[in-house]
């Protein structure tokens, strides 16, 4: 059984998803061999490159434009020429996916996913398709040629039914809930972890990202993060993440130095143990990307969402505030006012920490793998006649 699974690289999460999809299906399916590809990539690095890096400008300096063509892009002339694009560029991605001769194609993009069903309806490929989503709302172009695409996983029931009301088929769509590695659900020795980054065994844990892919706003983080200093007291410490983004790191440990925070403070710079300072924290301080809001849904800590790009991460935060789980920092708001009320009502981050394990899905990448596995096993997918496009299922 050979499984090729496809991304592309606007985020981290749609990666992130397909490396937690590939490592689960090596793990435990002896008997599939399995391939991944940034689909884009390989259609045309150079439209990837460009793509890519507008993609990235418009969150990080112009994210009220992306915001706008985001939801364009759900119909009309935008969503014409994406999906026209998509359908041009599909008859480059054939020649990988003739290479590899795949028994199932995993996309966690919408844009292979397009590909792979418009590939499907034309009979060029015959294999079983199955589309990933990694947000907590839907997008219409996701779902381009669903009628071609064997299995959708979303990441709620709410989701779900959205996507039932548009006349799609209830029984090929899923709610397990986005991917995760499976790193989240190990045990891991909390006080050896505390004690790895200097962090007090007495103290509750705030978890701060404040760097990453696009410097979450700048000025504004700073100012969150200031607040969060003047709040905490010797009740909390916090440990402060910048990514790779070093201007953002250096102006991180000037404030900490000129707060006198430094023992309860910790600033850090790229860290590849987000699981175990997770497992250790109480709250985490974070924009609401889908890969990141459901890791912290699973670790079960409540969250404080700040500046989310306009377009999906607001949909994701509209979702999470509405579910009790997290308090969204607007720019209208009080924010002294809002992270103090916060912090000293304990029956409140209780409340949301238990609403969050509630809505986590731990074995969501289990779910999903097994689900196209036992379901290509027995058949339960859409064949094609390859020279002729026509379903004979």
């Amino acid at each position: 059984m050979k499984v090729l699974v496809f991304y592309a690289c606007y985020g981290g999460g749609h990666l992130s998803a397909a490396k937690s999809i590939k490592q689960y299906i090596d793990d435990n399916y002896k008997e599939a061999e399995t391939d991944i590809c940034d689909c884009m990539k390989y259609v045309n690095a150079r439209i990837e490159k460009i793509t890519v890096g507008a993609y990235n400008g418009m969150a990080r300096k112009m994210p009220w434009a992306w915001g706008k063509f985001y939801f364009k892009s759900e119909k009309g002339f935008i969503s014409a020429i994406s999906n026209f694009s998509n359908r041009m560029m599909s008859k480059k991605l054939l020649k990988k996916i003739d290479e590899v001769k795949p028994d199932i194609i995993i996309s966690t993009h919408p844009f292979s996913s397009q590909m792979c069903a418009y590939l499907k309806k034309k009979g060029k490929i015959s294999c079983m398709i199955a589309s990933v989503m990694t947000d907590f709302a839907s997008h219409n172009q996701w779902l381009v040629c669903h009628e071609f695409l064997d299995q959708i996983f979303v990441s709620n029931e709410n989701m779900r039914q959205s996507i039932i009301k548009k006349g799609i088929d209830e029984n090929k769509i899923f709610a397990t809930g986005i991917p995760l590695s499976n790193r989240f659900l190990a045990n891991f020795n909390k006080t050896e972890i505390k004690n790895s980054f200097s962090l007090s065994k007495d103290k509750k844990t705030i978890l701060f990202f404040g760097g990453g892919e696009f410097g979450l706003g700048g000025d504004r983080t700073m100012k969150i993060l200031e607040a969060f200093i003047d709040n905490i007291k010797d009740e909390y410490q916090m440990v402060v993440i910048a990514g790779k983004n070093e201007d953002m790191k250096k102006a991180f440990e000037k404030l900490v130095s000129e707060k006198n925070a430094g023992e309860n403070v910790f600033v850090q710079g790229f860290s590849t143990q987000v699981p175990e300072l997770m497992s250790v924290s109480n709250l985490v301080v974070t924009k609401p990307g889908g890969l990141t809001s459901s890791e912290s849904l699973v670790s079960g800590l409540p969250m404080v969402i700040i500046n989310p790009i306009p377009g999906q991460e607001e949909q994701n935060a509209e979702f999470l505030v509405d579910a009790g789980i997290a308090l969204w920092l607007k720019k209208k708001d009080d924010i002294n006012k809002e992270i103090s009320e916060l912090l000293a009502d304990q029956d409140r981050l209780q409340q949301m920490k238990i609403k969050a394990k509630l809505l986590a899905k731990a074995n969501s990448t289990r779910d999903i793998c097994s689900t196209i596995l036992n379901a290509y096993n027995e058949g339960k997918y859409l064949k094609t006649d390859e020279k002729k496009g026509d379903t004979n299922e």
